[in-house]
């Protein structure tokens, strides 16, 4: 089956992604996402929200109850969607050019520095998003009205587990854009080779989604307050938590590496016309 074929293609590039960054120490390209981590942790601090329960006492209120806790489900959950896509816009950059150089690596194509194109590639880098994020959402309401209706509580009806492989779909599509974007496909084009490899795509961003995700306490990483009573629990934590941001802080970069690396095995990246060779680059 096809599907099962390039999702497992999918979770093996991540393997082969993690080798391949350890050979050509790429470590550096980690200080970006874990700097942003730390931004993000601190603006979200700074800005929790506090809500007021109203109380349900008739069938009217009852209902507005009902609709209050869909929106407030889905506004923390849109805002949770966003932070993940807000990472991949902001280094967008970063992530545009590890994977150039990732598939230099592996095949020999260059494509030489261009600002117009970079500021292109944003762009397209922000509509993906956009349009991602809007798809995403409105399925995730679909499935939030479906679990409200069959389950009392909407959050243990398995219907609602599909909103995160739609989810790992769309995150997985946000990084196989980029070396679409060197083979000149548009969007549309885009679109429709990731639907045909939609196993992959969810590979990809099923990785992506469980390393950002994880439960990492950057405020463990500060607070030192308790180190005199128990320096023992607050070392244990600090290397915990520090260990989790930078599991955190790698997963935009061993994704776009490993959506190279799965791309050059899936379409053979080498025969890309629109790059150029190094023997060709050398001979000029």
């Amino acid at each position: 089956m096809k599907f099962l074929k390039n999702f497992f293609f999918g979770l093996k590039s991540y393997y082969k992604a993690i080798k391949f960054i350890i050979e050509h120490k790429f470590y550096w390209y980690l200080i970006a996402p874990a700097i942003l981590m730390i931004i993000i942790y601190k603006i979200g601090s700074m800005i929790r929200n506090h809500y007021i329960v109203p109380k349900a006492e008739n069938m009217n209120e009852i209902v507005w109850y009902l609709i209050y806790v869909m929106l407030e489900i889905a506004i923390a959950i849109l805002l949770m969607k966003f932070a993940k896509y807000l990472v991949v816009v902001i280094l967008s950059p970063l992530i545009s050019h590890l994977s150039m150089k990732t598939e230099k690596i592996l095949t020999g194509n260059t494509y030489p520095f261009d600002f117009k194109q970079l500021v292109q590639d944003i762009k397209r880098a922000m509509r993906i998003v956009v349009r991602n994020l809007m798809w995403e959402y409105f399925f995730f309401v679909v499935i939030l009205l479906v679990s409200f209706l069959g389950w009392e509580d909407p959050k243990s009806s398995p219907v609602f587990y599909l909103t995160f492989v739609i989810g790992f779909f769309y995150y997985g599509f946000a990084f196989l854009d980029y070396i679409n974007e060197r083979r000149r496909l548009n969007v549309d084009e885009s679109i429709h080779f990731v639907r045909r490899n939609r196993g992959l795509a969810i590979a990809i961003g099923c990785i992506y989604s469980l390393l950002i995700l994880v439960p990492v306490d950057l405020g463990a990483l500060f607070d030192w307050s308790a180190f005199s009573e128990n320096p023992g629990l607050v070392i244990g934590r600090f290397f915990l938590h520090l260990l989790l941001w930078v599991s955190a802080s790698a997963a935009p970069i061993v994704a776009i590496v490993a959506a190279t690396i799965a791309m050059d095995d899936l379409v053979d990246l080498k025969s890309n016309v629109h790059s150029k060779k190094l023997e060709d680059a050398a001979g000029k």
